[in-house]
């Protein structure tokens, strides 16, 4: 049976083109992790994204010990993401990455319940026990109507893509609409271990909601 690759079967989510684009997206769930600072010298972040591939491959390689729960089906895990704030602004400044809030998070199966959740981090406890497993979280979350589009560069050069947003939400009757829970959102598709700079690809979406 071919494995689900969420990337491959939701385009219109991860592989959007270069250009601004709406896009409506529905409910997903996830495993998350919150915490703050830069994420270039923080410890925490680094754990949190420990912590979220222990538990996401837990999940997936529950077959191989006879503990996979009911629904399961073979797939490929999805992306790493990032939702990414800072106190009393919308959008997010670069120049004070000191401050972001940030939740990393990886998108889950739709058989991922409750039951499976802690299941898989009383295993990751007990295989992991640097990781401190209360700190993630299993969440639902609707984004609803948002812009994207996809940037390709370093990190750094985001502003740039993120005017174009800007942009595309102004000349087309929409508006940004960051809010509680509606943040500016990352969907990192390479690996910057392993990929150069100049070619990382990271979706890059915004709320927003028609002008009133």
């Amino acid at each position: 049976m071919e494995k689900l690759d969420y990337k491959k079967q939701f385009k219109e989510l991860y592989m959007p083109s270069a250009k601004p684009a709406l896009v409506n997206v529905p409910e997903m769930i996830f495993f998350a992790v919150r915490g703050s600072g830069d994420p270039n010298k923080s410890a925490d972040y680094k754990s949190a994204l420990e912590l979220l591939y222990a538990m996401s491959f837990t999940v997936k390689m529950s077959k191989m010990n006879g503990t996979q729960p009911q629904g399961y089906f073979e797939y490929v895990v999805p992306p790493l993401e990032g939702l990414w704030y800072q106190e009393g602004i919308d959008g997010i400044d670069y120049s004070r990455k000191e401050e972001f809030q940030w939740i990393s998070m990886i998108r889950q199966p739709e058989f991922v319940t409750e039951e499976v959740f802690e299941n898989a981090r009383a295993a990751v406890q007990k295989k992991k026990p640097h990781l401190d497993t209360s700190e993630v979280q299993l969440m639902k979350r609707c984004e609803g109507l948002c812009v994207q589009l996809m940037h390709t560069g370093p990190y750094d050069d985001e502003p740039a893509s993120i005017e174009k947003l800007h942009r595309f939400a102004e000349e087309n009757g929409y508006e940004e609409d960051f809010s509680e829970g509606r943040y500016h959102h990352e969907i990192y598709l390479s690996d910057p271990r392993k990929c150069a700079p100049e070619r990382l690809k990271t979706v890059i979406r915004h709320p927003v909601k028609l002008r009133g």
